[in-house]
């Protein structure tokens, strides 16, 4: 999947390719959670985005013989234009996903491009429509089929949805035939998420003060804006994180396939930050340090507990194969220690059919990502490093595995004309050497000039 952009935030023109791990590293303000937040968006609401169009002669032929078969590859020949469409839809919506004005968009471009021979179908599809008293009508595709079969399981007298509603429920199902396995279902932890972990209870406050509020209003009000009105001033991805925070007592009920298959994965995590999170009944949270018998409260825990929590629900109870964590500045109060094994883990997870997208500012992740790729090499001397320093095969990573960008100002095609602008550079990544990150070495470089100065300067 090929993203494009233009006009978003400081970045004039960009273009980036989600591989398993994908990084985008660069100064401040230089348009990274731009991309992170417009591709999060996307990914969250192309479903809405994306329209196909069922034809009135496949719902009269449904409701007159009770079953319609509709022929996918209509609708795969029209994959392009259908997402074009979806996309322009999207780009209407970017002042609402990030809460800012609407005249900060009005040239944004965003673009999702995918290649027709790499459109992967779903094999299988089935899902039934119904009521609380009787099942309406079920929609199936089988395996080796291009054919979506709409049955009617009730009489057509009994039929109570309007045809609109009939042809958005086929619809949706030829949109997830379509598209679904193309796009990742995607969970972001965004640079506010500290906050969301302190504040917590008092947001749940702010929800159940709204509660009262709809109970007091006149009968003539909309609930939902009512109930949203709280957020409005928020981007998409910073609410995405309130209401995860806000939900931990029941996501905590639900189980990842990590938790299921893969809990020395999590022990891992629990070494990380020192401990485990734990949630009572009553929806109290609280961080049990490891060795200790006492618990604590976000309040008393460190920083870098509350900036992993809802990373670690996430691992522990709500991460499935193929879903995409989307991570803005991972490193966020942690030790540089703790910045190289939560690389290892990114690793560990990717080699588990996790995708990883991250924003970050940190030279020791990306240098430990490095060791990962260079280790990651059939030669006898790397494997004895690898056994040495405590590195195990699953942490090890190829370099096809990981798309890289550098935030920056550079030499671009504008129009067809060469312009320099601010944009998103592909990164070199070496199986020997790894990913070349200019964005740190030319810092580390300087800094590493100036105190070779200081040093040997006064040996003149």
């Amino acid at each position: 999947m090929k993203i494009q952009i233009k006009n978003l935030g400081a970045l004039k023109q960009a273009e980036f390719t989600l591989g398993d791990l994908t990084i985008i590293c660069g100064g401040n303000n230089t348009g990274k959670t731009y991309a992170t937040y417009a591709l999060f968006g996307f990914l969250q609401t192309w479903q809405q985005k994306l329209i196909v169009e069922v034809s009135d002669q496949s719902i009269e032929n449904l409701l007159s013989d009770g079953v319609v078969h509709i022929d996918i590859t209509t609708y795969l020949r029209q994959a392009h234009d259908i997402l074009k469409q979806g996309c322009l839809a999207y780009t209407q919506q970017l002042p609402k996903i990030f809460a800012a004005n609407s005249e900060h968009f009005q040239n944004s471009e965003f673009r999702v491009l995918l290649e027709s021979d790499k459109i992967a179908i779903k094999a299988s599809f089935e899902r039934k429509i119904q009521t609380a008293n009787a099942e309406l009508f079920s929609l199936s595709k089988v395996e080796n089929s291009m054919e979506l079969i709409v049955s009617l399981l009730v009489a057509q007298e009994k039929v109570k949805f309007p045809t609109t509603m009939i042809k958005r429920v086929i619809a949706d199902a030829i949109n997830k035939i379509i598209f679904e396995r193309s796009f990742p279902k995607p969970f972001i932890a965004s640079a506010e998420r500290t906050g969301a972990a302190i504040f917590r209870q008092e947001l749940n406050f702010a929800r159940n003060s709204l509660l009262e509020e709809m109970s007091q209003a006149d009968k003539n009000f909309n609930p939902r804006e009512l109930l949203l009105k709280g957020y409005k001033d928020y981007a998409l991805p910073v609410e995405h994180n309130v209401d995860f925070t806000r939900q931990l007592e029941t996501i905590a009920q639900k189980n990842s396939f990590l938790k299921e298959r893969h809990p020395e994965v999590l022990a891992e995590f629990s070494n990380i930050i020192g401990g485990e999170y734990t949630i009572t009944h009553n929806d109290e949270l609280y961080f049990k340090p490891k060795d200790k018998r006492i618990k604590l409260t976000m309040d008393e825990s460190s920083s870098a507990v509350r900036s992993l929590l809802d990373i670690g629900f996430y691992l522990r109870h709500v991460a499935q194969p193929g879903d995409l964590l989307m991570i803005d500045e991972p490193e966020l109060n942690l030790h540089p220690e703790n910045q190289r094994r939560i690389a290892r883990l990114f690793a560990r997870l990717v080699n588990l059919g996790l995708k990883i997208f991250l924003t970050t500012h940190s030279d020791y992740i990306v240098k430990e990502l490095n060791t990962l790729i260079m280790l990651n090499q059939d030669k006898p001397y790397l494997k004895q490093i690898a056994e040495q320093e405590s590195y195990q095969a699953e942490e090890l990573i190829a370099a096809d595995q990981i798309k890289a960008y550098i935030a920056e100002e550079a030499l671009v095609n504008l129009e067809g004309e060469q312009s320099r602008c601010q944009t998103l550079t592909a990164a070199n990544i070496d199986p020997v050497l790894g990913i070349e990150a200019r964005s740190f070495d030319e810092t580390i470089n300087e800094m590493n000039r100036i105190q070779e100065t200081i040093v040997w300067g006064g040996n003149d």
